[in-house]
């Protein structure tokens, strides 16, 4: 597995433009190649490291490499969390991704979102076209089923907090192996390394409670983004599907590949929301799908 160390990453520390203190990391690429940089965004509770895997695969390990940045939105992973839990939105923490790929003085990336980071992406699409030259939305589409959202509402912000890493891995394992099944024990204290701030050798939670509050004042099912993924026609998108998921549908699926004209899409058998993107076959369809449109020209 990866080595813990810099030699993977650089660690960024940067200053959101309402002062908030916000951290990312950069995976440079081994063999630089004037390859598209990619940009990953996480889910609502989730950080920049659920993404350590592909940056690794991305960045090292295939014959064209290219550079990968992750970044752990307000009140997630090791950023500040906002003193106002109202501005934990999708427009708020879309200027976050902005503002480091400002810093960082990137344009024309590959967004790479999971769940809530593919909403940021279909937004910053809409709002800042230049700065996106594809996209891979990782199980979530304009259609975000109830059930799911239910589902996360009942956990987000009550998951109880583990002693040790052993039971951080049990945690990790009783939420998730339902829609999981073939995830490997000894896997799961692994993921919860990504799930869990580490504080002196043990796990606290990894995102500010308060995030749990901009879901519960959703009333009733959210509203159809078909305008915002809209605006992602003019690049190429991948949507890459949990067999298991509730909370991207393949009626979803299917309806995105209608509206959009180059839709690749990846099925990722035994896994739910949202696959881990540590397996093979997921790794190397979104290395291809991002070698094959690295040339890919927009239309403004």
């Amino acid at each position: 597995m990866a080595r813990d160390g810099n030699d993977e990453f650089a660690e960024i520390r940067f200053t959101a433009r309402d002062g908030l203190r916000l951290y990312a990391r950069h995976y440079p690429a081994m063999r630089p190649s004037g390859k598209r940089p990619v940009l990953c965004l996480a889910g609502l509770t989730r950080n920049g490291r659920d993404f350590h895997t592909l940056a690794l695969a991305l960045s090292q390990r295939w014959q064209e490499t290219r550079d990968v940045y992750t970044l752990d939105t307000r009140g997630r992973g090791l950023s500040e969390h906002d003193p106002d839990w109202k501005n934990y939105t999708v427009p708020i923490e879309m200027f976050d991704a902005i503002d480091l790929l400002i810093r960082c003085e990137l344009h024309d990336v590959a967004v790479v979102g999971t769940s809530r980071g593919g909403l940021i992406a279909m937004v910053m699409a809409a709002a800042q076209p230049s700065m996106i030259g594809a996209v891979v939305l990782n199980d979530i589409g304009p259609v975000v089923e109830t059930a799911g959202l239910l589902r996360i509402s009942g956990y987000v912000g009550r998951t109880p907090a583990p002693a040790t890493w052993e039971d951080a891995g049990r945690i990790a394992r009783s939420l998730n192996e339902r829609q999981f099944p073939n995830v490997a024990a000894d896997a799961w204290t692994e993921i919860a390394r990504q799930w869990f701030n580490d504080k002196g050798g043990r796990p606290v939670p990894s995102y500010d409670p308060a995030v749990g509050r901009s879901l519960s004042v959703l009333e009733g099912p959210m509203p159809a983004l078909w305008p915002q993924f809209g605006a992602l026609t003019r690049v190429p998108v991948m949507v890459i599907r949990g067999a298991n998921s509730d909370i991207l549908s393949a009626a979803t699926v299917e309806e995105m590949k209608r509206r959009h004209p180059a839709l690749t899409a990846h099925l990722v058998p035994a896994e739910g929301h949202a696959p881990l993107l540590r397996d093979d076959a997921t790794l190397i369809a979104v290395a291809q799908f991002l070698d094959e449109t690295d040339g890919a020209m927009r239309h403004h």
